[in-house]
């Protein structure tokens, strides 16, 4: 198995994450249910959660899912989040993450899929984060395409119903489109 190079996706990442002032904190997102605070809040959460799915550690909280709540941001917020997103990155770079099953808000998956969900995740709240700051956005077209490739399967017609209440229904997109807003139709989002 391939690992997966998480560093350019959470390097963005923790620049936005470091670029969000008090006052943005009750903007809102393209996550319809969040505010930039608790977008930020579930970032780092995340960050911690697929820590732990790689390193395939058990983390207390973790079962109750990946909700934002920007009431539980601390005063150094900022420098907290940052560390989690650079462990999250160091933690993937090792091969033995991949290998066997991890769990992340109590739900258990192979290690190649949870860190496809992990980079998921950081891909698609970057574009959130940076499109609720008026900020630009840069990925990487690989990271693109692994989250397309994840995100592929249960964004047909036939698999809505598996979908849950993670993600948006489907926005369409033409065939056209560019691959970043491609996903991001795939995961409900307006680009």
């Amino acid at each position: 198995m391939d690992t997966i190079d998480f560093g350019p996706a959470t390097t963005t990442m923790r620049g936005l994450v470091a670029a969000v002032t008090d006052d943005q904190l009750t903007w809102p997102t393209p996550c319809e249910k969040y505010t930039v605070g608790d977008l930020v809040d579930h970032v780092g959460g995340l960050a911690l959660a697929f820590t732990a799915a790689a390193r395939k550690e058990d983390l207390p909280g973790a079962e109750q899912g990946g909700s934002g709540d920007a009431s539980r941001l601390e005063p150094a917020w900022r420098d907290r989040i940052d560390g989690s997103l650079a462990g999250l990155a160091e933690a993937w770079r090792d091969p033995a993450a991949y290998e066997g099953v991890a769990k992340a808000g109590g739900i258990e998956m192979p290690g190649p899929i949870a860190a496809a969900v992990a980079l998921n995740e950081v891909v698609v709240h970057g574009w959130d984060l940076a499109t609720a700051l008026g900020r630009p956005f840069e990925v990487r077209d690989s990271d693109v395409a692994a989250c397309m490739a994840f995100a592929e399967p249960f964004s047909t017609p036939e698999s809505a119903d598996q979908r849950g209440d993670a993600f948006g229904p489907v926005v369409p997109v033409p065939d056209a489109a560019p691959p970043l807003e491609r996903l991001l139709g795939m995961m409900g989002r307006h680009a």
